[in-house]
């Protein structure tokens, strides 16, 4: 199937107006991976068998800080538009930041207290520019379903909370984290990575089965143990640990010494000039 390219509001109007339902969006930044195949395939399966598939293809400035990789972020829409003819995309939106933002952007999205906390603390604004852009894509393509990776964890919580408070109307379906096989999560920012930086990211992995396999021993064996493995690195090569939390799956504050029941273990480290995030979910101490 060859999707069909819209470039403009207008012209995603237009292919709107010819689409079968449901409408299933994927919104993506573009450079597609394996981990966008999947979200494309689960998409795909939703919308049989009379519905279409929208993916978007933007770099939002909105969510780029100073100093962060908005003008470096790859970008190669000929190999986009190839993945999603192999993925049976019925319509591609690849519209310019003039579409998207045709007047400077003065009403936007607070995230509220979830969106103010890791991801939000060391990227202040990202999640306003994150939940503008969505917010702005589910009114102009109108999807019943929206499809989400489970690698962005905070992102991914706070666009389902925004669906739920603001009566959107679209139903926020996500799909699991994808991981090369030497475990780490696929990410378009992984083309970054020089063979050595590969090689001491893959502490990051790592460290999240450390703190899984501690998870029935409870908060503080998991913590230790996961970061146990992140100091290691940090001695041994050029990562950064950014933030390890053992969080609450709803709020994303860090649960409480001896808490049991279900938890994320989230973590951002930095190899070379390389952000990179990742999470497991766990049910400590045999709870939940």
């Amino acid at each position: 199937m060859i999707p069909i390219l819209a470039r403009t509001r207008r012209g995603m109007a237009a292919a709107r107006r010819g689409s079968g339902a449901p409408v299933v969006l994927v919104p993506t930044m573009g450079a597609l991976h394996d981990g966008h195949r999947a979200l494309l395939r689960r998409a795909h399966e939703i919308s049989m068998p009379n519905g279409s598939v929208v993916v978007s293809v933007f770099v939002n400035p909105l969510q780029f800080g100073t100093g962060e990789d908005l003008g470096r972020y790859p970008r190669n829409l000929g190999d986009d538009l190839a993945i999603c003819a192999e993925e049976q995309v019925t319509v591609v939106f690849a519209p310019g930041a003039a579409q998207m933002y045709p007047r400077e952007q003065l009403i936007t999205v607070d995230p509220g207290p979830v969106g103010q906390v890791l991801e939000g603390a060391s990227r202040p604004g990202f999640f306003t520019g994150v939940l503008t852009v969505v917010l702005k894509l589910f009114q102009l393509v109108q999807p019943q379903v929206a499809v989400f990776g489970e690698k962005d964890a905070q992102q991914l919580a706070l666009v389902r909370r925004m669906a739920g408070d603001l009566d959107l109307g679209v139903e926020v379906v996500s799909v699991p984290t994808v991981r090369d096989p030497d475990g780490l999560a696929v990410s378009s920012r992984n083309s970054y990575l020089s063979a050595a930086e590969r090689h001491a990211a893959l502490a990051l992995p790592r460290a999240l089965r450390a703190g899984r396999e501690a998870q029935e021993a409870g908060p503080e064996a998991v913590l230790k143990a996961a970061g146990a493995v992140l100091d290691e690195a940090a001695t041994a090569a050029s990562l950064l640990t950014d933030y390890l939390s053992l969080a609450d799956p709803d709020t994303f504050t860090p649960v409480a010494a001896g808490y049991a029941g279900e938890a994320l273990l989230l973590a951002a480290v930095k190899v070379g000039g390389t952000r990179l995030i990742d999470n497991v979910q766990l049910v400590l101490g045999g709870g939940g």
